[in-house]
């Protein structure tokens, strides 16, 4: 399989797939509003779950993605940042008084 810069990609192996899956996690956590963090971590976890035993060529296509994911949630984590709500969801606000 190619890359978009014309060479062949090989499969990730299990620790950059592990390292990509705990950074998006991470990045996840610096969203403020709960319900964009919740959704980010939900489907971080959903989309590695769905592609957990693909073939190689599947793998390294959905290894990619995910890279292209982080730079994206990177990017929005930032964004939201500077209009983030003034008040904290409902959701936040009884799981700190459990």
């Amino acid at each position: 399989m190619e890359s978009r810069f014309g060479m062949a990609a090989s499969a990730p192996s299990s620790a950059e797939v592990r390292s990509l899956f705990r950074s998006l996690l991470r990045e996840a956590r610096k969203y403020e509003d709960y319900n964009i963090r919740e959704y980010v971590k939900r489907r971080t976890k959903q989309g590695f779950h769905l592609h957990k035993s693909d073939n190689p060529e599947v793998a390294t296509s959905a290894f990619l993605e995910g890279k292209e994911m982080l730079s994206v949630t990177k990017r929005q984590a930032t964004v939201y940042s500077l209009y983030a709500p003034k008040i904290k969801s409902i959701m936040e606000v009884t799981s700190q008084d459990s």
